[in-house]
C-alpha cells in the first residue's frame, strides 16, 4: 500500500511578520500549487531524490541555475529532518512505533524561496505521511508545533507559527500567538474564517526575488529581542491589522481590507530595505489600482483586485518583467482541533 499526502503553499495575508512575536495573523493556503509524498514499506528505509536533488549538470553554468533556483540542499535536508523530529517526538511521548521500514519520494510544484513556504509544505506532507505509516495521531496545532521545531532546532531557520498553521488546518486561518497563550501552552487561538467571505485576491511571484526567510527573521528577531521601539511598535500594529481585517470582512467592507493591506506593507519597508526588485511587485500592482504586501518573507506579494479587467492589467504589468499572477484557489478547511 502507498501512501500518498499533499500540502499546499501559504499566503500570509494580513499581520505578518508578527506571528513569531506574540502577534496575530491571517493567512490561507491554497491549492494551486502542491508539495506531496508518497511512502510505501520497504526492507530498508530510503529517502528517493528528486530534481532539487540531482548532482549531475549539463554544465557549470547549469549548476549556477540550479542553485539560485533550488538553493544547495534541495529536499533531503526537510525530510532527513522530518523523520528524525518525528521520531523524537514520539519517544518523548511514550508512543511506539513497530519496526517497518519505508521507502519515501517527495514531488512539489510549489515554487521555490519565494515566500511561499514550500519547505514547511514539504515537512507537513512528510509528517503527515509518517502519521499515517505509523498510525499516530497528532493533533493539527502540534502538527504544526512539530513543523515548525524541524525547521527551528534541527535545520536552524528563523521563523513563526504562521506558515505552519495555515498548511495543517487549511482554508483561512486567523492566529491569535499572544503571550498568554504561547508561554502556557505553546501554540496560539485559532479560527476558521469563511473564505466565501474575502473579495478577489491574486498572488503574485518571481523566482529571482526571494533570499529566504532567516535573512529578515535575523534581523528583526534581533532588534525585538533588544527592545527596539520601532520593532515593537510595528509588531503591536500588524497584530491589529489582522484584528481590523477579520473585522472587515465580516462587514464586508473592501475599501478597508484594501487600506490594511497595503498598511501592512508600508509599515515593513519603513522598518528595513525591502530591495528594489520588491517593491518593484508592489509598486507595479498598487499602479494597476490593486493592494499589494508581502505573501511571505518576499519574492512573493497577494493582495485584492477588483474585477476581471483589473486582473487583466495586472497581468499585462508583470509580464514584461517575468513575474507570474494567479487567482489562488484556497484549499478547504480542515476541521479545528483543540486536543
Amino acid at each position: 500500500m502507498i501512501i500518498r499526502t499533499t500540502a499546499y503553499p501559504r499566503a500570509g495575508l494580513i499581520g505578518n511578520p508578527s506571528d513569531g512575536y506574540f502577534g496575530k495573523t491571517i493567512a490561507f493556503a491554497f491549492s494551486n500549487y502542491s508539495a506531496g509524498i508518497e511512502l510505501w514499506e520497504s526492507p530498508e528505509l530510503e529517502l528517493l531524490p528528486s530534481r532539487r536533488d540531482h548532482s549531475v549538470f549539463e554544465s557549470l553554468s547549469a549548476l549556477h541555475a540550479d542553485v539560485k533556483l533550488h538553493g544547495y540542499y534541495g529536499g533531503f535536508r526537510l525530510l532527513k529532518a522530518a523523520c528524525k523530529a518525528f521520531f523524537e517526538y514520539c519517544q518523548q511521548r511514550g508512543i511506539a512505533l513497530d519496526g517497518r521500514n519505508f521507502t519515501l519520494r517527495y514531488k512539489s510544484t510549489i515554487p521555490n524561496r519565494v515566500g511561499l513556504a514550500g519547505s514547511s509544505a514539504l515537512i507537513t506532507a512528510c509528517v503527515r505521511a509518517l502519521m499515517g505509516f505509523y498510525n499516530v495521531q497528532i493533533s493539527r496545532h502540534s502538527v504544526a508545533g512539530l513543523v515548525l521545531a524541524v525547521e527551528n532546532n534541527e535545520l536552524g531557520i528563523p521563523a513563526g507559527l504562521q506558515d505552519r498553521v495555515a498548511q495543517s488546518y487549511q482554508g483561512v486561518v486567523f492566529m491569535d500567538f499572544s503571550r498568554e497563550y504561547m508561554e502556557a501552552r505553546g501554540y496560539g487561538q485559532y479560527e476558521q474564517l469563511d473564505a466565501s467571505l474575502l473579495p478577489p485576491l491574486y498572488v503574485a511571484f518571481r523566482e529571482d526575488l526571494s533570499e529566504g526567510t532567516e535573512v529578515y527573521h535575523n534581523d528583526l528577531r534581533t532588534r525585538w529581542q533588544r527592545g527596539d521601539a520601532d520593532v515593537v511598535e510595528a509588531m503591536r500594529f500588524w497584530a491589529a491589522l489582522a484584528v481590523d481585517f477579520r473585522e472587515a470582512m465580516l462587514n464586508g467592507d473592501i475599501a478597508a481590507m484594501h487600506r490594511l493591506l497595503n498598511a501592512n506593507f508600508d509599515k515593513r519597508a519603513s522598518l528595513y530595505d525591502v530591495g528594489d526588485g520588491n517593491r518593484d511587485l508592489v509598486e507595479t500592482a498598487r499602479r494597476v489600482g490593486a493592494s499589494a504586501k508581502f505573501a511571505g518573507s518576499g519574492g512573493a506579494i497577494v493582495g485584492i483586485y477588483d474585477d476581471d479587467t483589473m486582473f487583466a492589467r495586472l497581468e499585462k504589468a508583470f509580464a514584461s518583467k517575468g513575474v507570474r499572477v494567479i487567482r489562488p484557489d484556497i484549499a478547504s478547511a480542515l476541521p479545528l482541533q483543540t486536543t
